[in-house]
């Protein structure tokens, strides 16, 4: 009784450092290892402090050598699935194999698309999933895998609501790039997207007592008899073992910092910096492709146009969908800010030195939270005045007063002349104080990836199921096509790692 007593203890504990964002780490890591992982987290990309970053992980010692399904990767992906196969009874673990979990979700920052919301209806917004398909597919240049497609704009409202229910609201709705209608739904306060939905699933894991297990890196995905059977994971660097389970759902995300693999099909690639944590290496795709998995567009690599060079961090398409324009280093317009990210890329590159600057007034920074985090990271620069921001910025003062002037004129009349931008064009940029943001392009995303069908299994040359293996997130391909929309990602995990949770227990339920 009293050995369950402490258990219990324990377990309650645990759930309040989670709650207060004050937990010290993995409970059997000594000081030593605690510092070290510190230093990977801020090798990582210098993230903000997050909840992620503070909680405490599944103690090795609570390591079972069976579960009914194994997730590989702890990011928004992985978390939902876990979630969704808990709720259908079944005994899921996580294997994460960096410090801490979130993954790349961690850093998404301008929100979730989806269409014909409860919180678009309640603010009066039409929309519809027609559409939405309709503006991907165009994104993607029409090379969008179609079943995938439909399938995540039809779930995607559904996706909104599971979140809402689970204590994650997103119904503060802007716009990105390539879209017609605002429906890249945010936090309530217009924060960053990323670290709210990362630190949200995990509090809804740990309080649904999935063990969790951190510094677990998965070498191998195993098979018997045609079917998936477990994995072969190292723990902390030192121990392999080797656990069973009845399904694998491969949520490893893609292969941004990966630049090996990105080379040999992207050569022209070599030399950009990359948003993506370190983690993101593609370990689950040449584990699937093992197994008899295909992949897909390979080949296609989104590059983000507003990244901050220094760090190689993003700086989200919600800016802009909030009203900032781009200028170039002679304080002109160039392009229409919210085309999709491979046309403002390209004009970007076209620019002399291949860089431009975010340009916004402090209403774009009320309304956008995320400027909150840039500028504490010291990318913002502001002034008083627009001649006193341009000076800070080293571009041509009556240039850039004209170039806000005619902007300004252009939102009142609600007609860009220049480059025939109609969204994110509510509010002009008259309120000072004035600030800017130095940019430049950086590979973002993979589009490419393993091939699923919609019940995300994965699939073989043949078009078959590998029995026992699922899919989800950026390390699937196909859904994006050629380019992806701004804040469809977000979408993807959720949507795609509800489903894989939901059809991986049914699968487990049918053996």
């Amino acid at each position: 009784m009293r050995k369950k007593a402490a258990a219990l203890l324990v377990l309650v504990l645990s759930f309040v450092l989670v709650i207060a964002g004050c937990g010290s780490g993995n409970q059997n890591n000594d000081k030593n290892q605690g510092q070290e992982n510190t230093k990977k987290e801020e090798a990582a990309g210098n993230e903000a402090v997050s909840g992620a970053s503070k909680t405490s992980y599944t103690p090795l010692d609570q390591l079972q050598d069976k579960y009914d399904i194994i997730i590989v990767g702890a990011g928004g992906a992985g978390m939902s699935a876990a979630l969704e196969a808990k709720s259908k009874g079944l005994n899921p673990v996580i294997f994460e194999k960096m410090p801490v979990a979130g993954g790349n979700t961690l850093k998404a920052s301008s929100g979730m698309n989806a269409s014909e919301t409860k919180f678009q209806k309640e603010q009066g917004i039409e929309d519809s999933n027609d559409l939405f398909y309709e503006e991907t597919l165009k994104g993607g240049h029409g090379t969008n895998d179609k079943e995938l497609l439909r399938f995540f704009v039809d779930n995607s409202a559904s996706a909104i609501d599971w979140l809402d229910s689970i204590g994650i609201r997103l119904n503060n709705i802007t716009i990105t790039g390539g879209m017609g209608e605002k429906r890249t739904h945010r936090p309530e306060d217009g924060s960053a997207v990323g670290q709210y939905v990362a630190n949200g699933l995990l509090k809804n894991v740990q309080e649904q007592q999935i063990p969790l297990f951190v510094n677990a890196n998965v070498k191998e995905i195993t098979e018997q008899d045609g079917k998936v059977n477990g994995v072969k994971v190292l723990f902390d660097q030192k121990d392999e073992k080797t656990i069973t389970a009845d399904a694998v759902v491969v949520t490893t995300g893609g292969y941004g910092s990966n630049m090996d693999m990105i080379s040999k099909v992207r050569p022209d690639l070599e030399g950009l910096v990359t948003t993506n944590q370190e983690g993101s290496t593609g370990d689950g795709i040449q584990m699937i492709e093992k197994l008899g998995g295909v992949t897909v567009d390979m080949d296609q690599i989104q590059v983000h146009p507003t990244v901050q060079q220094d760090k190689s961090y993003l700086i989200g398409e919600a800016v802009r969908g909030e009203g900032a324009i781009l200028v170039s280093n002679e304080g002109k317009r160039f392009v229409n800010e919210l085309d999709t990210r491979d046309k403002v890329t390209a004009a970007i590159n076209e620019l002399s030195d291949k860089s431009a600057y975010l340009v916004f007034d402090s209403g774009v920074k009320s309304r956008a939270k995320a400027i909150e985090q840039y500028d504490k990271m010291g990318f913002v620069v502001a002034g008083d005045s627009i001649e006193a921001l341009a000076k800070e910025m080293g571009v041509p003062e009556d240039q850039l007063k004209t170039t806000l002037d005619t902007w300004n004129e252009a939102v009142k009349n609600k007609n860009d002349a220049e480059f025939g931008r109609t969204t994110g064009m509510d509010n002009d940029l008259s309120n000072g104080p004035f600030y800017a943001i130095k940019i430049a392009p950086g590979i973002h995303y993979t589009m490419g990836g393993v091939k699923i069908n919609t019940n995300t299994e994965v699939v073989n040359k043949d078009g078959q199921p590998i029995a026992g293996l699922f899919a989800a997130g950026e390390v699937v391909g196909g859904l994006h096509g050629e380019n992806r929309i701004g804040g469809n990602s977000v979408a993807e995990i959720i949507i795609f790692g509800r489903q894989a949770g939901v059809k991986s227990a049914e699968y487990v339920q049918a053996q």
